[in-house]
């Protein structure tokens, strides 16, 4: 795993190293207890999932620079889970996260890495931008102070928007200020710690508040007693395990899909992300934090970034983020205590908007009909249904959106022979014109969905196709479906029963298995099915010859071959 020691110290990063931890383990800790009041449970369980996730993760990803923490999207799913409706919500949220780490774990040994590609482009910005949006809507309570109801983040905000002159002015104030503070400051020097400075300034604001208001602002001590102390090791609710799987393999998902985005990014000495591995290391990641009674956590792209700009080039980085975050909860948690929560949903506001990407949706829009339909399905789910759901139902469209557009891309091309024995592709006719060989050749995957479109650009057979030939080239594919096979079935019997004929040239014997399987190799009989070799063409050329024959009334004798089988080239 990650025990390359080049990849754990070196002398000559050693201050970029130190300056990025010292950076990134400062930042954490609003960050942390933002995603955590994010999830609607304890806002402590953000801050220990970006501690203890972020250290055990650091352990087995290939990368070194891949920062694992809570995401926005991963406390989402946390809260439309349902966990407040359990017995001990705190306990089944630290067993959600190992549940939710196993699954990882468990995708990564078996190489699931590959098959992250097959999420479209379309899903993900569509599901990225409605939790940006959700992100938004989620806060406006803690930013505005008033307790908006509501099934769901659209309703609330509603009911919010009817409700203005019960908003808090001191917590409008205390919010603004930390918006402004954190736009001001997100492009200069300052960096990432303009979050920790907007924060601080704005809780401060709030304390300052509170000696002159009747309505004071909420702070981090009203909802949670903030220990002195690192937390101890639980163990998992096994009685709440039913209840989790749902949210724990929708919270695997999007660490597997952002894991993926954010490892791709990153080079590991040059060579390309193991995405398996990051699933592994992200799995640890969760098993460590819930452990530690952590929320769960995935690939996170602001902390990876943070700590790319900062120069870092080792592992160190995260040890020496975790040493400054285990200080500041040793040393410094009674001032964590006064952190204000309109300051908390500021920053999570400012992370909605910028999770939101223009440019991207426009690339979806300007692809076609169908992603831009895909995408928008996808945001108005996320937007109305719990995000477990919602993830669920963006794979489930990605494999739509896969089956139509593979079975979009099959075309037909015939192949002409000119004399001087070369072959060129042209546009196949309408119609099988009378006494003539045509030779087709089909492109693209020919499975079942894709029947249909092969069938359709087929030429149509009518009365006047007699004593004609058609020969199909299955060169290159490997893979035929029964739906695929009995559209031949239907042609060659349209053929038959205009006095023409069917071939077909293949060049795997699978193929030839799925063709008996199908019955067709039998109804067609041996003489017309032509087996490919590695001489290119040569068998077309063989079908084609004895096609000739064949019209010229001259049938050639079946070699002995011929009865045992398709013939070779």
């Amino acid at each position: 795993m990650g025990l390359n020691p080049r990849t754990w110290f070196s002398r000559k990063t050693l201050r970029k190293d130190l300056v990025a931890g010292l950076t990134l383990g400062v930042e954490s800790v609003p960050d942390g207890l933002a995603q955590g009041l994010l999830s609607g449970l304890n806002p402590l369980a953000g801050l220990y999932g970006h501690l203890f996730g972020m250290m055990g993760a650091a352990l087995f990803t290939s990368s070194a620079l891949m920062t694992v923490q809570v995401t926005g999207a991963m406390a989402l799913i946390v809260s439309d889970a349902g966990l407040q409706t359990l017995a001990d919500p705190d306990r089944a949220l630290y067993t959600l996260t190992i549940m939710s780490g196993i699954i990882l774990v468990v995708a990564g040994l078996l190489g699931a890495g590959r098959l992250v590609r097959f999420v479209p482009t379309a899903v993900m910005t569509g599901f990225v931008t409605a939790v940006g949006v959700n992100i938004v809507l989620g806060q406006l309570s803690n930013f505005t102070g008033y307790a908006a109801q509501g099934d769901n983040r659209i309703a609330k905000t509603i009911d919010l928007g009817l409700h203005i002159v019960q908003w808090s002015i001191p917590a409008l104030v205390v919010g603004a200020i930390t918006v402004l503070i954190i736009v001001l400051l997100q492009n200069t020097r300052v960096g990432a710690l303009g979050m920790v400075v907007a924060v601080v300034v704005g809780s401060i604001s709030a304390v300052m508040l509170d000696l002159w208001v009747r309505t004071p602002v909420v702070l981090l001590r009203d909802l949670v007693a903030v220990p002195g102390s690192l937390p101890a090791p639980v163990l998992p609710s096994l009685d709440d395990v039913v209840f989790l799987i749902l949210p724990a393999i929708s919270l695997a998902f999007v660490a597997m899909v952002q894991g993926a985005g954010v490892s791709a990014g990153i080079p590991v000495q040059g060579k390309p992300a193991d995405t398996s591995r990051d699933f592994i290391g992200q799995g640890a990641g969760n098993i460590v934090s819930g452990i530690f009674r952590g929320m769960p956590v995935g690939g996170s792209s602001s902390g990876s970034t943070l700590v790319a700009a900062a120069g870092a080039r080792t592992r160190l980085v995260y040890f020496v983020a975790g040493a400054v975050m285990s200080l500041v909860i040793l040393l410094a948690s009674g001032l964590v205590a006064y952190i204000a929560m309109p300051a908390l949903a500021g920053l999570l506001i400012v992370v909605g908007v910028t999770a939101v990407k223009p440019s991207r949706v426009y690339s979806v829009i300007k692809s076609g009909p169908l992603p831009t339909v895909v995408m928008a399905v996808t945001f108005v789910l996320t937007l109305l249904i719990p995000l477990q759901f919602a993830v669920l139902a963006g794979v489930g469209l990605g494999i739509i959106m896969f089956v139509a557009q593979q079975s979009n891309r099959v075309r037909v091309r015939r192949v002409v022979f000119a004399d001087d024995g070369r072959m060129r592709e042209i546009d196949p006719p309408r119609r099988i014109p009378p006494h003539e060989i045509v030779v087709l050749q089909p492109y693209g995957s020919l499975f079942f969905a894709s029947a249909p479109t092969f069938e359709r650009q087929l030429p149509a057979v009518t009365v006047e196709s007699t004593r004609s030939i058609v020969i199909v080239r299955l060169r290159g594919v490997d893979e035929v479906g029964l739906a695929f096979v009995e559209v031949l079935r239907r042609y060659a019997r349209e053929l038959r029963a205009a006095e023409s004929g069917l071939k077909l040239v293949v060049s795997e014997a699978r193929v030839i298995r799925q063709l008996e399987a199908g019955g067709l190799r039998a109804e067609m009989g041996e003489a017309n099915l032509y087996r490919g070799s590695e001489w290119v063409g040569a068998a077309l050329r063989r079908a084609y010859d004895d096609a000739r024959d064949e019209l010229r009334d001259e049938p050639r004798e079946p070699r002995e071959e011929r009865r045992e089988g398709p013939r070779e080239s």
